[in-house]
């Protein structure tokens, strides 16, 4: 894409935009010494109560772009429950928090994305090496 945000409706721009969002929310961060990674999505869920909502509300886009593509509507009430059951876990007090980085609702919502594209927009696949 060149280094510009693609603000286009096309399937290539919004999966580019769906791929950038998921990494920030689930692999932005790499804990020293590891290979483990987490993303702003684990980090906002540690503020009680607020951030778990700032987490939905960015999983919400998510699905939102995802319906901007025409996916079917299961497919969007899958996404939606992904988003709903990673809230609903990161309202537990401190397990939440530890499930949070366990249950990545966008990295699954993201494989569903990449499923309908590659079936019915193959063009917008990105060959990763």
């Amino acid at each position: 894409m060149g280094g510009s945000l693609p603000l286009g409706n096309d399937p290539a721009s919004i999966r580019w935009r769906i791929e950038a969002m998921e990494r920030v929310l689930e692999h932005g961060f790499t804990v020293p010494g590891t290979s483990y990674q987490f993303g702003l999505d684990a980090i906002v869920g540690l503020i009680p109560v607020v951030g778990d909502f700032i987490g939905a509300a960015l999983g919400a886009w998510l699905v939102w772009e995802a319906r901007n593509l025409g996916l079917p509507k299961w497919k969007l009430w899958r996404m939606t429950g992904n988003v709903a059951f990673d809230t609903a876990i990161g309202l537990v007090p401190v397990a939440g928090d530890a499930l949070d980085f366990l249950f990545r609702s966008n990295s699954r919502n993201l494989k569903i994305v990449k499923r309908h594209l590659d079936k019915h927009h193959p063009e917008t696949r990105v060959v990763e090496g």
